[in-house]
Order: C-alpha cells, then sequence, then structure tokens
C-alpha cells in the first residue's frame, strides 16, 4: 500500500488526473488520457523524440498532453540507437551480450557511479540481459506483448511503464525514453503491433482522428485495463 501511494506520488498521478478532466471538457469524447494504451506497430516507428534538441523534455508525467507547435519536428533517426543496433546483434546476429555497444555503455556507466537499469556491476548487467533473452523467447513463443496490467504481481496505472510513445501532428508515432528494450524486442521481431503509453499527442493528430486509429487493439486480451 505504502509503495503503491509513493509511486502515485512520483509519477504525480494528481496532476494528471486533472489533465483528464481538463481534456475531456476540451475534446470530449475523443480526448486522450494520461497513461492510456496505443498500439503501434513497432515497425512503423522510425524515430526518435530529440528533447535534447527541442529543449524541452516530455516525460512520462506529462502523458496525455494534447500539445501544438513543432515540438514534433525535433527527432532522431531510430536506426542510430544503441540499444536496438545492440538487440539487433543479439537476436538477429547471435552476437554475445558483451560484444555489444550496450554492454560498454552501461559498463562505463557504473564506473562513473551511475545505476543504468538498477545495475551496480557487471553481474548485475549480465542478470538483466539474461532476462531480456527470456522475456525475448516468451514473447517469440506467445506472439505479442504483454501489457503492464497482464504482469502478475505488479500494479499500473493504465498502461504506465510500457514503452514511451508521443504522436506527432502527421499521425506517426516518436518513441521516447522509457521501454527501449521492450520496443526492441517487438521490433526485432515485427510484431504487428505491441502496448505502448501514450506520451504527448499534437493537437493536430488529435483533430485527425489518429489517437482514435491508435487506441484499438486487434490482439490485447478484452479484459485488459490499461487503456480504461
Amino acid at each position: 500500500m505504502i509503495q503503491d501511494i509513493l509511486r502515485v506520488i512520483e509519477t504525480q498521478v494528481y496532476r494528471q488526473v486533472f489533465r483528464d478532466r481538463l481534456n475531456y471538457l476540451r475534446f470530449g469524447a475523443k480526448a486522450p488520457l494520461s497513461a492510456m494504451a496505443i498500439y503501434p506497430r513497432p515497425r512503423d516507428i522510425v524515430d526518435i523524440y530529440d528533447h535534447v534538441a527541442a529543449k524541452r523534455p516530455l516525460r512520462r508525467h506529462k502523458s496525455g498532453l494534447v500539445l501544438g507547435g513543432d515540438w514534433d519536428t525535433f527527432r532522431r533517426d531510430l536506426a542510430e540507437d544503441t540499444k536496438l543496433k545492440s538487440c539487433y546483434m543479439r537476436w538477429v546476429n547471435g552476437a554475445d551480450w558483451q560484444e555489444t555497444p550496450i554492454w560498454q555503455s552501461m559498463l562505463n556507466q557504473i564506473a562513473r557511479g551511475k545505476t543504468p537499469d538498477k545495475c551496480c556491476t557487471a553481474e548485475d548487467v549480465l542478470a538483466r540481459f539474461s532476462r531480456l533473452d527470456e522475456i525475448f523467447e516468451e514473447t517469440k513463443a506467445r506472439g505479442r506483448m504483454l501489457a503492464p496490467c497482464e504482469v502478475p504481481g505488479a500494479y499500473y496505472r493504465r498502461a504506465h511503464g510500457a514503452t514511451y510513445v508521443h504522436i506527432a501532428r502527421d499521425g506517426s508515432c516518436l518513441r521516447s525514453g522509457g521501454g527501449a528494450h521492450r520496443f526492441a524486442i517487438a521490433h526485432v521481431l515485427d510484431l504487428p503491433e505491441m502496448p505502448a503509453q501514450l506520451g504527448v499527442i499534437h493537437l493536430e493528430a488529435l483533430e485527425n482522428g489518429d489517437l482514435e486509429r491508435l487506441r484499438i487493439s486487434k490482439m490485447a486480451p478484452s479484459e485488459c485495463l490499461c487503456a480504461k
């Protein structure tokens, strides 16, 4: 219970609930919800939102925000992403994790006193990557990615914690921070869709009906509560 309360405070749920109410008053039934699930096809996502160039971080607590302007024009090519490259090296080309750029990157961060993905040692990194191998094989066998609300013993509000994705004015999805390895699994397996957490949506995309297109899943269980 205390852990759930702390998570609510950390993720600024109170602000998100207020934003949901404002969105409903402004946009009615088509209003986006904070932390709601959307279901893009992974390989349709070709860019990452470049918050550094935009000088505008749009982190998870901004989920469900409707925003006009040119923020969505700041992009980086997804093909340059170190984590995605490393996952292809591992799961497509059969490389050891120690041969991938993400391995050395994480060790360098640990050497600087950081804890990437809560890893403090090389052993922690190897254990994490071994678990990713397991998730990859489980997802491959299942044929779809689990939504956060389907993870046993985990508590998430809607789709909070899934791969974080913004919707640009042209309806394209931009991957943002969070869920990079889950995205890589879905991308490598070329899944027809994956559960993602809605980030910021451009006003033009909302008006064009792109959210309605992306909020419908053909694969998620009917009882899944991520979008509600």
